[in-house]
């Protein structure tokens, strides 16, 4: 089973928020995750990141990979 972190989009039409999610990568976007991580709102100025930065790190060692976003998002949140 190949997981990856990846964004599963909420919000309304026009007004985007994200939840970071730990997700099996065959899984549709929005699909039923394994684990909240946190989420990502980049319609306030400024953008509002808020990451749990141990579960992050568990499901790293557990091999999974994050995808380019959310890559770009820990190093803005710094870790």
């Amino acid at each position: 089973m190949a997981l990856k972190l990846r964004l599963t989009r909420m919000g309304s039409k026009k007004r985007p928020f994200y939840r970071i999610v730990a997700i099996n990568s065959e899984t549709r976007r929005d699909g039923r995750p394994l684990e909240f991580l946190g989420h990502y709102n980049p319609m306030v100025e400024p953008e509002e990141i808020k990451i749990d930065s141990e579960k992050v790190k568990m499901w790293l060692e557990r091999g999974a990979q994050p995808s380019n976003t959310v890559r770009s998002l820990l190093k803005k949140a710094g870790i």
